[in-house]
């Protein structure tokens, strides 16, 4: 599975004699949520993105403990219920489970503008005509938390995640001091 499946339960269906046609106004404002991330944080993120009316389907999300629209699952766990989405919360969720999908190719730099440390990486990539993708965390949500998935798999939970982190042909170097270090042993 390399889609993220998105699937989100909206106050609408039937069940018995009771039938809602129009989902509620935080079922409407948690589409419009979801919609303009993927177009924006998340794009270039493959998602499958489902609508279920929850009367008609209640007893599937609370299998997993959704009792209470509008229900956001992320690849069948939920992530928000009872409320609008808060945003970064799906930003965050999704690029976690993309991260665990993939694992980075080529070379990349994640950073942030105004680090040193990040310009030092930069500049001794460039030096070494070594071409690489910038991913500027603080301005890129879907970057950051991309970011720290692939490093905390690497280095553990404890040890705090710092700019930039440097990926070389795809395997991890680390930070500036260890690109200094790969450089001079390649």
């Amino acid at each position: 599975m390399n889609k993220i499946d998105i699937t989100v339960y909206r106050w609408a269906g039937a069940w018995g004699p009771f039938r809602v046609k129009i989902p509620c106004g935080e079922c409407t404002l948690t589409k419009d949520v979801i919609q303009d991330s993927l177009d924006n944080e998340l794009a270039g993120i493959d998602v499958k993105l489902t609508f279920r009316d929850w009367l008609s389907e209640w007893w599937k999300p609370l299998k997993k403990g959704g009792w209470h629209a509008p229900i956001v699952m992320v690849n069948g766990s939920v992530v928000s219920q009872g409320e609008v989405l808060n945003r970064g919360l799906l930003t965050q969720v999704v690029s976690q489970a993309y991260a665990r999908l993939h694992h980075p190719a080529g070379n990349h730099i994640y950073g942030k503008s105004g680090c040193p440390y990040c310009v030092d990486a930069k500049r001794n990539l460039d030096a070494a005509n070594i071409a690489y993708h910038y991913h500027d965390v603080v301005k890129n949500p879907a970057a950051m938390y991309t970011m720290i998935s692939w490093v905390k798999a690497i280095i553990g939970n404890r040890t705090p995640v710092t700019v930039p982190q440097v990926w070389i042909e795809g395997s991890y170097v680390g930070g500036s001091e260890a690109v200094t270090s790969y450089l001079a042993e390649h």
